[in-house]
């Protein structure tokens, strides 16, 4: 899978592309991610890219002559075009199902937001996916389009060492209960004990106290989860 980048900002990238999963799978040839700097495409002497909004107003907005330019050019850089996707608070809710639904894209656009925005013609012009992964104000749109990459990583085959880890993850297509406590060496620490049915070898009580662990776990933290849901008396 591809990802193009188009940021004001690509350093915040540096570090996150070359530690952890993402790098083996990119040292690999699972992933491909490249970084476009959207500066490159101001033609002026200060590579303005923002401008004061019409009947003003706060903050900048990023602009449409720079903007529609560089992801036509980058989009040019392949044979097939990817999915556009921009990074905006006024976007769907990034959930699992979402991620699931990008999993399947050959190669995603990521459009970094900055300052107040686009202008909204980028929106017109280009028609990109507009998501957000949540209710709350960043400082730009690198650390989402982050999100993105690693929620949807996770579902590419051969990154994650073990399958089956996407598959039961809380919030996985199919899977709505919290994954369970998790306890590992030592066995007791500070008069705190792992659970006596995780050291009993009796796989079937085992993945009957999970089951139970999670859904406990869901009806105490996230009981929205539940409506209609795998809950019985």
């Amino acid at each position: 899978m591809r990802f193009d980048i188009l940021t004001l900002f690509p350093g915040i990238f540096e570090g996150y592309l070359s530690e952890s999963l993402l790098k083996d799978a990119i040292d690999k040839g699972l992933l491909e991610v490249n970084l476009y700097d959207m500066r490159l495409w101001a033609h002026d002497k200060h590579n303005t890219m923002d401008d004061r909004p019409f009947g003003g107003g706060p903050g900048m907005v990023l602009k449409v002559d720079r903007v529609v330019p560089c992801v036509e050019e980058v989009q040019s850089y392949a044979e097939r075009p990817g999915r556009v996707v921009m990074t905006t608070p006024q976007g769907r809710r990034l959930t699992q199902r979402v991620v699931e639904e990008l999993a399947c894209e050959e190669r995603l656009l990521l459009l970094c937001g900055r300052y107040e925005g686009f202008d909204r013609r980028v929106v017109d012009i280009l028609q990109p996916d507009e998501i957000s992964i949540g209710d709350y104000v960043l400082n730009g749109g690198e650390v989402a389009a982050e999100v993105i990459i690693d929620s949807v990583m996770r579902l590419i085959p051969g990154v994650l060492g073990d399958e089956s880890s996407a598959v039961v993850d809380s919030f996985s297509s199919g899977n709505r209960l919290l994954e369970e406590d998790q306890y590992t060496r030592p066995r007791e620490y500070r008069g705190w004990s792992v659970p006596e049915i995780l050291l009993s070898g009796d796989h079937g009580l085992i993945e009957k106290w999970r089951d139970l662990n999670r859904r406990e776990k869901t009806f105490a933290r996230r009981p929205e989860l539940l409506d209609d849901g795998p809950l019985d008396d």
